[in-house]
């Protein structure tokens, strides 16, 4: 049978926090997050767009409003700031917010934006809030990658600063691909240090949201950026939909540790699965390398 989700299980007295939850597949995992009774946090860099979706939120799911959370992940001061802010035990981290195909620029620390914001912001977020995931009873992290991952053949530290040249589209694969290296290697460091910590991977498939033109928007390609929008409506699945495999992965009582949901047909679109990551990204080697560099990028560390 096809999972769906009326096969969420009742998250009442659970707190989770879902970053970049304005819009888009953030917005929809966080609505049946809250429909199901958690206790939601919505993590965002636009305070307008945080309120306004908290109402909408609160409308939708005929819930209490979620807590709104200032969080830039393009600046390591403002994650800092965030987690600091928390201090109650967080069942359920979703690490969801990003940026896709961006013309080149840099974070606030001198990072290339695509890596610095969909990798070292999350994995700075994630060490931070760390202790109070532990304190959880059963505490989930769960990482949004791409089926772009695929692309990239690997990752070096060089391309943190991308000394080697830009590409925007191999920048985004190489960010989704440190993705899922970070998470399968908070599951090995989680599982040796005997923690009950479980780090789970999601990716959307195709789905309708706004990054798909929003990135060669920036750059002033704005044919580019119809044509996006076009293919979008004509071939990707709701953002609903493709918010299903973070639910998946982020609510299935009998999940295992290290898994990585996807859309189920030819991972585009679908009820989710388990799906599977290229060899590179499950590389212990290279996960052990990016983990490193990850500590002297962000300074911080957890396990």
């Amino acid at each position: 049978m096809s999972w769906s989700t009326a096969d969420i299980p009742d998250l009442t007295g659970r707190r989770a926090l879902v970053t970049g939850a304005t819009s888009g597949l953030g917005y929809q995992t966080a609505l049946e997050l809250l429909k199901h009774g958690a206790e939601v946090i919505i993590a965002a860099r636009n305070p307008e767009k945080s309120a306004k979706a908290a109402v909408s939120l609160a409308t939708a799911s005929d819930r209490p409003a979620p807590a709104v959370l200032d969080l830039d992940l393009s600046d390591l001061r403002s994650v800092a700031k965030a987690a600091a802010q928390l201090t109650e035990p967080l069942d359920l981290l979703i690490n969801n917010a990003g940026v896709m195909a961006t013309p080149y620029r840099q974070t606030v620390d001198g990072f290339e934006l695509q890596l610095g914001t969909n990798h070292l912001g999350h994995f700075a977020l994630t060490a931070r809030l760390l202790p109070l995931l532990l304190r959880a009873e059963q505490p989930r992290v769960v990482t949004v990658s791409s089926f772009m991952h695929k692309n990239a053949k690997g990752i070096s530290q060089a391309d943190f600063t991308a000394e080697n040249g830009y590409s925007k589209w191999d920048a985004y694969s190489k960010s989704k691909l440190a993705n899922l290296l970070f998470m399968l290697e908070l599951d090995r460091r989680a599982q040796r240090a005997g923690s009950n910590l479980l780090s789970a991977g999601a990716h959307p498939g195709y789905a309708s949201t706004h990054l798909q033109s929003s990135g060669p928007a920036l750059a002033g390609h704005s044919i580019e950026s119809r044509l996006l929008a076009v293919g979008t409506k004509l071939v990707a699945q709701s953002a609903a939909a493709g918010a299903m495999p973070s639910l998946y992965a982020g609510t299935l009582p009998t999940l295992k540790p290290g898994s990585y949901a996807g859309p189920s047909f030819f991972e585009y679109r679908g009820a989710p699965k388990i799906v599977q990551p290229t060899r590179t990204a499950k590389d212990p080697d290279l996960a052990q390398r990016l983990w490193t560099w990850s500590v002297e990028a962000t300074g911080v560390d957890a396990f």
